[in-house]
């Protein structure tokens, strides 16, 4: 036991004199949160809107001032030559074209239905196809007046329509930071650990105090607890740190328990330590262990579900993460904080997540031991 308070306490005297790892640890992680919870995000708002009415008759303009008054779009032109409209979305100066025919009203009138074409720039999917659909929705809210309005000049009393009510759990105002910063506290939690701990590895080895241990009586597991027993501590001290920005800044609730939270984090952070362990294992110098890291780190996070759902990647993606921490992570933090899932609700993430801590720091010390 004294050996591995001695060895704690060499950590926490070398992360103290190191002017490098202390803004990482204490101020990356409040800049970070604070930048890219707003970044990362999809909801499209004053999405721009060239019109070509080439009707200009009064339903066509309702319509258009209906677009107008629709808080995702911004009309930023309007003509009546269709080539015109071509040319502002060939320059960047519109993200869709809404084309209203000459005889969109008389066809409305005399045969009950007309056509609308909306022509979307489609370089960005994602962006393209939320802007169709908030147009759309704008539109059938159009149809559905000018349904309700001619029903209640032909007959006696207006039609009868089916009002829908929609009720949302968990996040009830749809808020985008709510669901983006849990999954941004993950990959701040993933990035510190696995690169402090591997990085702290290496530079030993690069300034030779490795060598020295190596031939010391200390036993193998006090050498790996005293390099993971700090950087735990450190990022238990890191999830309280983003709650508290999470609910102070964004308002993010915490529902769940922390004590739950705070022991995935514990199983969690065995994990990231014992890859940044185990790369580091591989690597001879810092330079090395950052390509490796990154190169992991970057495929982890883009599979982790943290932009899109990973029931929607294809099935041998969902089959591989298997081996991917973070999309158990990433599943957990966000049901603990935003749905209140108890430990019985979390099992099998749990069961994973230790599977792959005794994995993972088994190859670790393994590999250690083979390089002594």
């Amino acid at each position: 036991m004294k050996t591995i308070i001695f060895l704690l306490q060499k950590e926490f005297r070398q992360i103290r004199r190191n002017k490098t790892i202390l803004p990482i640890i204490f101020v990356m992680p409040i800049i970070q949160l604070l930048i890219l919870v707003h970044a990362t995000t999809f909801e499209i708002k004053n999405a721009k809107l060239c019109i070509v009415d080439q009707d200009m008759s009064n339903s066509s303009q309702r319509l258009v001032h209906q677009l107008e008054g629709s808080s995702f779009f911004k009309v930023t032109g309007s003509t009546h030559s269709f080539e015109d409209a071509k040319l502002e979305l060939d320059k960047g100066r519109a993200d869709m074209i809404v084309y209203i025919p000459v005889d969109f009203s008389n066809e409305l009138i005399r045969e009950k239905k007309t056509t609308i074409q909306l022509i979307p720039n489609a370089i960005n999917a994602n962006v393209a196809t939320l802007t169709f659909t908030y147009a759309a929705n704008v539109i059938a809210d159009f149809n559905k007046d000018i349904v309700a309005e001619w029903a209640g000049n032909i007959l006696p009393s207006p039609i009868k329509t089916i009002h829908t009510e929609a009720r949302f759990w968990y996040n009830p105002e749809l808020n985008y930071k709510w669901y983006m910063f849990p999954g941004i506290m993950v990959i701040l939690i993933t990035m510190i650990g696995m690169f402090i701990s591997g990085l702290n590895l290496v530079r030993e080895k690069e300034i030779g105090t490795s060598e020295q241990l190596n031939v010391t009586p200390m036993k193998k597991y006090h050498f790996i607890v005293g390099k993971l027993l700090p950087f735990l501590i450190i990022g238990l001290f890191e999830l309280i740190l983003a709650t508290t920005i999470g609910n102070l800044a964004f308002g993010v609730p915490l529902v769940g328990s922390i004590w739950v939270l705070l022991a995935f984090t514990f199983v969690y952070l065995l994990v990231v330590l014992g890859i940044g362990l185990f790369i580091s294992t591989m690597a001879e110098t810092q330079q090395q262990m950052m390509f490796i890291g990154f190169f992991a780190v970057i495929v982890f996070i883009l599979l982790s579900g943290i932009f899109t759902p990973t029931e929607s990647m294809p099935v041998w993606v969902q089959k591989f993460n298997i081996i991917n921490p973070l999309s158990y992570f990433m599943r957990v933090i966000r049901m603990v904080m935003l749905k209140g899932s108890g430990f019985a609700n979390l099992i099998p993430e749990f069961v994973s997540l230790s599977i792959y801590a005794v994995i993972i720091l088994g190859l670790a010390t393994w590999r250690y031991r083979k390089t002594a």
